[in-house]
């Protein structure tokens, strides 16, 4: 595949060189143009691999994908503060420009959740809240509205702005806990959740987004779910890529792209009652609840739509391929 020859890659490398030269990424009117450049160029359908491109634009991909972060953080701590100012921070939620996209991607991950749990979940743990945990917030308040939700951050800054926005809500107050911590320091807690979500940018490349997805595999309960958020084509400049195929102690039951503004992937996966030690035990487990999960997960088809909406692309396990 072509490297910086091609259009695409090229404004975006000029994009991050732009970035880059900022002094600051608190939101202005600079930052907030050049970020919404970057994403505009990103977000239309692009057969792309970001994965597979030379050298050095993974170097600056891997670069980009931090300041993205950073970015991120700070717009979100702008904006949990101007809310922790009102007396009823939530009843104001729209303040927040991006605030119309998570109520979507909330959505999206409640149906997915939906289709592959038997019930409700009482305790759910989401990884990586930051300062302004909406999908906790609208997953609490829309969609699990029994449910107890467990954030964790390792920003104690973030947790305190976090806590101060759900404190005066006479509901979410009592079903909203935040931890601050390394979600790695988490061990057998984390066995008392039914569902884990893990934010896209816990792990900025793809060995420390390995290194989290294996803990919590090793910890979490066994038939536990695993929401994560991942990216697709070019969107891959924006947030990391997690490959299907490496998560090795759960089964990837659904992985759907959004070509819509929501930019995130969304990965659904159950951890393995018992963990394969290698292929041959797959063949082995045909009397447990969970599908066999062969090699052609990895495979990627256009199909099933969560949300009746023609603009995903969803990647189907054998279990649904022979349905």
């Amino acid at each position: 595949m072509g490297c910086q020859n091609d259009a695409l890659v090229q404004k975006v490398f000029e994009l991050y060189e732009q970035i880059a030269s900022l002094e600051s990424l608190k939101p202005c009117k600079d930052v907030n143009t050049l970020f919404t450049q970057l994403v505009v160029t990103c977000m239309p359908p692009n057969p792309i691999d970001v994965t597979k491109l030379c050298k050095r634009v993974q170097e600056m991909r891997s670069k980009l994908i931090r300041l993205c972060g950073e970015g991120e953080g700070l717009l979100e701590s702008h904006f949990s503060t101007i809310l922790g100012s009102f007396e009823k921070p939530l009843q104001h939620l729209n303040l927040f420009p991006y605030y119309s996209n998570y109520l979507k991607l909330s959505h999206l991950e409640f149906s997915i959740l939906s289709q592959h749990s038997s019930h409700v979940p009482n305790k759910v743990a989401f990884v990586g809240s930051g300062p302004l945990p909406l999908t906790s917030i609208v997953l609490a308040s829309n969609h699990l509205t029994k449910t107890s939700f467990h954030n964790f951050d390792i920003d104690p800054s973030a947790n305190s702005k976090a806590h101060a926005l759900v404190s005066p809500h006479p509901d979410l107050s009592n079903r909203m806990f935040f931890h601050t911590t390394d979600i790695i320091n988490v061990s057998t807690a984390l066995k008392e959740f039914e569902v884990v979500f893990l934010a896209a940018l816990v792990g900025m490349d793809k060995e420390e987004k390995l290194k989290v997805i294996d803990h919590l595999g090793k910890f979490m309960a066994p038939g536990a779910l695993l929401m994560l958020r991942s990216a697709h084509g070019a969107r891959g400049f924006l947030y990391p890529v997690v490959d299907p195929c490496e998560l090795r102690e759960f089964e990837v039951l659904s992985v759907f792209h959004p070509t819509d503004e929501v930019i995130n992937s969304v990965m659904i996966a159950r951890k393995y009652p018992i963990m394969p030690k290698n292929s041959s035990h797959l063949e082995q487990q045909g009397g447990l609840s969970s599908p066999i999960i062969l090699p052609s997960k990895c495979s990627e088809i256009e199909a099933f739509n969560p949300l009746n909406r023609g603009n995903m692309i969803d990647e189907l396990t054998i279990e649904e391929q022979l349905s």
